[in-house]
């Protein structure tokens, strides 16, 4: 098929890929070069490197308006495929390449609808996570589903180790349902089920609470990490804690917020068991292993996170 791409972010780049390997891929949306680290130098998104890398035309566009449908109107596209963009496709777009747009979506739809389904799900604890590909529509993430797919991830995975696994076994489903629809065989069914949400993060969505049990706290943090990033407060400071697990149970007993330390880590407590947090990153200063900040922590006014 002659297909026209939208997206943004590395999770989107596996899919684009693989449909460059199979289909005409007559021009790659993605959103305009962004200022990246201290410097802030002006960097290309993922999928514009490597659309550039396979050769493809790239179009940056930070809204999909009225010139990015003229755009995609003269490119006489089949079929549109969009992957985070990072902006909603509305008519005339959503009707322009003959045969509308799917979606790709890093849930198992009707749950999670929104940007961040990963990071939600992982959040409340979901036993399930998985990928979705459907029938973009005006309502959010709410068109007929084509396939779905549930996905296997590693033991204590964070939403980003989360989300590149997802977008491999995404990309291999994108595929399958491209194919049906070019050969006439994919059918679409609506989603069955009363739908969750799945606002984008902010920064107070990273800070832990310590009276929640650590099963709670670990969930949070690995739906935070890397963005907007798992913290909490000590001495008035932000403390970012960028890397943990949960402590072995027959570890010291600590209250919600209590710190200790060991060889390798520091031991917080929470509403059950500790978290041992490996990795921190204290205000004003840079990632560190968390043993060396406990060390070197020696007339603090207070031992309990939060304070």
């Amino acid at each position: 098929m002659r297909l026209v791409f939208a997206g943004t972010p590395a999770v989107a780049v596996p899919t684009l890929q693989a449909l460059a390997a199979q289909h005409e891929i007559a021009a790659v949306i993605t959103r305009p070069d962004a200022p990246l680290g201290r410097k802030r130098v002006l960097t290309p998104s993922p999928v514009a490197a490597a659309a550039e890398q396979l050769g493809l035309a790239v179009i940056k566009a930070a809204r999909l308006d009225d010139e990015v449908t003229a755009q995609v109107a003269a490119l006489d596209a089949a079929l549109g495929v969009i992957v985070a963009y990072g902006g909603i496709v509305r008519e005339p777009l959503l009707s322009t390449p003959e045969r509308g747009w799917i979606n790709l979506h890093f849930s198992l739809l009707p749950r999670w609808r929104g940007a961040a389904p990963v990071q939600r799900a992982l959040i409340n604890g979901d036993a399930e996570l998985g990928v979705s590909v459907f029938q973009l529509v005006p309502d959010l993430d709410a068109g007929d589903v084509f396939a779905m797919r549930t996905v296997a991830l590693p033991e204590n995975a964070t939403a980003d180790v989360a989300l590149e696994v997802l977008a491999d076994d995404g990309a291999a489903l994108t595929i399958d349902v491209v194919s049906g629809i070019a050969d006439g065989t994919a059918r679409a069914e609506a989603q069955l089920g009363a739908p969750t949400l799945a606002p984008k993060l902010t920064l107070e969505d990273g800070e832990l609470d310590w009276s929640q049990p650590l099963a709670s706290v670990h969930a949070r943090y690995r739906g935070v990490t890397p963005e907007p990033g798992a913290h909490t407060t000590l001495d008035g400071a932000r403390l970012k804690i960028l890397a943990a697990e949960p402590a072995p149970a027959d570890v010291v007993t600590l209250e919600p917020g209590e710190l200790a330390g060991t060889k390798s880590a520091v031991l917080i407590g929470t509403g059950t068991t500790p978290l041992a947090v490996t990795r921190v990153q204290p205000s004003g200063k840079g990632p560190m292993n968390a043993a060396d900040w406990w060390r070197g922590l020696r007339d603090s006014g207070s031992l309990r996170a939060g304070a």
